[in-house]
């Protein structure tokens, strides 16, 4: 892959685990100012083994193996330390609750918290970055719109790619045969090795026998579509450059049966699960909402579901009244104190375990909308419908990446970019992407983000 996205990973990985191994070694030689024999070094190795899939598991929550983006490497060093405290927890608790796996003296689990936090730090903030620079090929980028300068951006400004965009041109901007003068010119004249081109544009598809001649008989250079690498990099698809046809060359109509079946049988499994010991919860909730304010418990809100039929979501009440989800359009209507509480929490979500167990819902899926924002946006937004191809669910793709979430209101920049990101999800939905969603959304959760 151009962008080196699975070596990245893969590499994060070892250098994590070859860190926390030595932090483990180094500790030891501190506490007890000699080099640590075999026998007490894995003495000590067994239990940390554990600690260690723990660890790597926080660290891929956290989102320390996903791609270097521009903005994510801004973030690289709180998302560090907050995962750090999170592991620092995770450790004290399994060291000092599981007798079996306790340390003692117990000075050498404070040693390694400290040391193994400074190693992962110089490793991922100082060492790392020295071994991804490398000598990055010329590339020639030819498409238009914002999508192009996004893309053009965030490659020019991250040395984790091995190409940059020497050369960028509008397409919009040229005529058919301006652009094939263009082409031929920069190959001739700037060292281009790669070009990444808008295949859906006209003028590209005119100048294709062109890129077949310099690439495969007389440059050899490489050539790749804008469109999948603009999805490959930022993890949604470029909504204002598809048309229909794109839906129908890159989305199956027919039903993932195997998918669907065995998702169906986890919504069930785990809804049962999660929702019968959520039980124990609602007394407590149900008392504090009654005494906080007048209203009903619970609030029911008419959604959009699969296939544009109309569901029934269960909420606790947060607001002041139930207004049918009105608030989320335009409304006076005010989340209580308690009901704030229940929101930042999420327990305001737990009923609706029992809309995954019913079948409105799947614990994976496009976050369903109102009936209301529904209608407008489908005016607004083409392809808006598209979403509901599939079964909404309680989290989801847009759920874990998007930052500018549209919870109240008439949004229609904000919808437009998540919709780009549910696209994506039902083009390339699996049950290896649902998990990867599912242990993501433990992070969001925590965070009190998204959703």
């Amino acid at each position: 892959m151009i962008t080196g996205r699975k070596n990245e990973s893969i590499l994060l990985f070892l250098g994590d685990i070859l860190f926390l191994i030595a932090a483990l070694w180094v500790t030891l030689a501190l506490r007890y100012f000699d080099l640590p024999s075999g026998e007490i070094f894995y003495a000590h190795l067994a239990p940390f083994i554990i600690l260690f899939a723990v660890w790597v598991l926080v660290f891929f929550i956290a989102g320390l193996y996903d791609k270097h983006t521009v903005i994510f490497k801004r973030k690289l060093p709180s998302i560090i330390l907050n995962a750090q405290i999170a592991n620092i927890i995770i450790a004290a608790l399994f060291f000092f609750l599981i007798p079996y796996f306790g340390i003692t003296p117990k000075t050498n689990l404070f040693i390694y918290l400290f040391i193994s936090f400074i190693f992962i730090v110089f490793w991922r903030l100082s060492l790392f970055p020295i071994l991804e620079n490398k000598k990055r090929q010329n590339a020639l980028l030819i498409a238009g719109g914002k999508e192009m300068l996004e893309l053009k951006e965030e490659v020019n400004n991250n040395k984790r790619y091995n190409f940059q965009f020497t050369a960028f041109l509008d397409i919009d901007t040229v005529s058919g045969e301006e652009l094939k003068n263009y082409i031929s010119e920069q190959i001739r004249e700037s060292n281009i090795s790669m070009i990444i081109a808008d295949t859906s544009d006209e003028k590209v598809s005119l100048a294709m026998p062109l890129l077949y001649y310099l690439a495969f008989i007389k440059s050899r250079f490489k050539f790749l579509d804008f469109q999948k690498m603009y999805e490959n990099i930022f993890d949604r698809v470029p909504l204002s450059l598809v048309k229909y046809n794109w839906f129908l060359n890159n989305v199956s109509m027919i039903p993932k049966i195997t998918h669907d079946i065995i998702r169906r049988i986890i919504d069930i499994v785990f809804s049962v699960l999660l929702g019968v010991p959520s039980l124990l919860v609602y007394p407590f909730v149900i008392s504090a909402i009654k005494f906080s304010s007048k209203g009903n418990i619970f609030i029911k809100q008419e959604r959009v579901g699969r296939d544009n039929k109309t569901i029934n979501i269960i909420k606790f009440r947060s607001m002041e009244r139930d207004d049918k989800g009105e608030s989320l359009v335009n409304s006076d209507n005010k989340t209580t104190k308690v009901g704030d509480i229940l929101r930042k929490t999420r327990i305001d979500e737990l009923p609706q375990l029992w809309n995954v167990l019913k079948g409105d819902l799947s614990f994976i899926g496009p976050r369903p909308e109102t009936l209301n924002l529904a209608e407008l946006y489908e005016k607004e937004i083409p392809y808006y419908n598209f979403r509901h191809f599939i079964q909404p669910g309680l989290s989801g793709w847009a759920q874990i990446h998007h930052t500018r979430h549209p919870h109240f209101g008439v949004k229609y920049d904000q919808t437009r970019e998540k919709l780009s990101y549910d696209i994506y999800y039902i083009k390339n939905r699996s049950l290896l992407l649902d998990l990867y969603i599912g242990l993501k959304t433990i992070k969001t959760l925590f965070s009190r983000t998204g959703l």
